[in-house]
């Protein structure tokens, strides 16, 4: 497995958790008109924030949830059970993800690829679990800058993974179709 040394967790600040979860998340479904029904992938899913509102308002046929930190996953899975969400949690990273080529239909990251070390593997690892035509939800360099000025890495190494094409934005949000 790979990994990017240190490893820091991203501090638990609560009101940041009600914020992505009952203004953030929802505003980057409707913003960037995620599908209903999909295999949904959540990298770097951490604590589980978004499994909620993309459970509820996606209502994916399949939703997975993949961290590398396995306290991180726990708290998901208390979070998800408190909230009846059937969701699976996988302990992984996103530049070697367990899962077959073409196994979703959406990938969302919030914000994991901007904090890993050789963000090209993650991308291609992206591109080979979605299906064609799937969609890769992202944060934009503006909103990685605003939510994490010192700890991001910037931006990302789009030219590396040719398999992912622009696809919508909205203004902080960005979405990708796998080709």
């Amino acid at each position: 497995m790979l990994s990017r040394h240190p490893y820091e967790p991203f501090p638990n600040v609560e009101s940041r958790n009600v914020l992505q979860e009952c203004v953030e998340v929802p505003a980057v479904v409707r913003s960037l008109k995620l599908p209903v029904g999909a295999r949904v992938l959540e990298v770097g899913c951490g604590r589980g924030i978004a499994l909620p509102p993309l459970s509820q308002l996606c209502r994916p046929s399949r939703l997975v949830g993949l961290d590398i930190d396995e306290e991180l996953l726990a708290a998901a899975r208390s979070r998800a059970d408190e909230r009846g969400i059937d969701v699976e949690l996988v302990r992984g990273d996103v530049r070697a993800l367990p899962f077959a080529d073409r196994s979703f239909d959406v990938v969302v990251d919030f914000g994991t690829c901007y904090h890993v070390g050789h963000a090209e593997r993650a991308l291609s690892e992206i591109a080979r679990v979605l299906d064609h035509g799937g969609r890769f939800v992202h944060e934009t360099p503006l909103s990685q800058r605003l939510a994490h000025p010192v700890r991001s890495r910037g931006r990302l190494p789009w030219r590396s993974e040719p398999r992912l094409c622009r696809d919508r934005t909205a203004v902080l949000w960005s979405s990708r179709r796998a080709l």
